[in-house]
């Protein structure tokens, strides 16, 4: 016979039912991949072509991957597919892809009168050069503060220095005028800038940075080693998206 003590029981105690919340995961927040350094310029300079800008960060990234010229600070970019009479001149820092200059250039004047259309390597033809440049070291000449620069791409800029293809400040890169005339004054095929901006641009190129100068000229895009660095098909998409934009003629590029 079961003796029960004093408080005991035989029934055991009620259970107590815990009620647990149903576990909801946090909301998860999609961050947009960052993008590239060219969709990065283009922002940053909306007038600008991004087809363009895309393709002088292809050379600029080709050239210092492959260890032909050492890291950059700086690009400047021209586009001479547009008018003297218009800004074609930019200067990006890449670090922050922050555009630091917008300006109008010249070009040579045995190139074109207010479009470009001609474009060579020999000393004496008064023409500007395409492709990736270096940017080396100034010098004061006949146009005062002035660059020198070293064309990258063998027989399409690679005279550059003996054919004193530099940045110079010149009276005549005057944008008003341009207006009333037609067109900017013109180079013997140097990038001249405003007298008064100049120094400036000097001083952020100088030194080892690079200029990319573009033209939709069939064979240089394909040829350029610069832009054959890209995942197959690359180069060819880009070549082709900016050679068949309405407005951009094919030119030739002398020897």
């Amino acid at each position: 016979m079961l003796t029960l003590l004093p408080g005991c029981t035989s029934t055991p105690p009620p259970v107590e039912v815990v009620s647990v919340p149903e576990f909801v995961p946090p909301p998860v927040t999609l961050v947009p991949p960052q993008p590239g350094l060219a969709q990065r310029l283009a922002l940053a300079a909306p007038k600008a072509d991004p087809e363009v800008l895309a393709l002088a960060v292809q050379a600029q990234q080709c050239a210092t991957g492959s260890g032909t010229v050492a890291p950059v600070e700086r690009l400047a970019v021209i586009d001479y597919s547009r008018p003297s009479t218009e800004p074609r001149l930019w200067v990006f820092a890449l670090d922050d892809a922050r555009l630091l200059y917008v300006e109008h250039v010249a070009h040579g004047k045995h190139s074109g009168a207010n479009l470009a259309t001609e474009f060579s390597n020999v000393e004496g033809s008064l023409q500007s050069s395409l492709g990736l440049f270096s940017t080396a070291e100034t010098y004061i000449g006949g146009h005062g503060y002035s660059l020198r620069m070293d064309g990258l791409e063998p027989g399409v800029n690679d005279h550059a220095r003996e054919r004193l293809i530099v940045i110079h400040g010149a009276d005549y890169v005057d944008p008003e005028q341009a207006l009333r005339q037609g067109r900017l004054g013109r180079s013997f095929g140097c990038p001249a800038v405003r007298s008064g901006i100049a120094r400036e641009v000097i001083d952020s190129l100088k030194g080892g940075q690079l200029l990319f100068a573009y033209y939709p000229n069939m064979d240089w895009l394909k040829g350029s080693r610069f832009l054959a660095c890209a995942d197959e098909g690359a180069p060819d998409k880009a070549v082709a998206s900016v050679a068949s934009q309405p407005g951009r003629p094919l030119s030739r590029n002398r020897e």
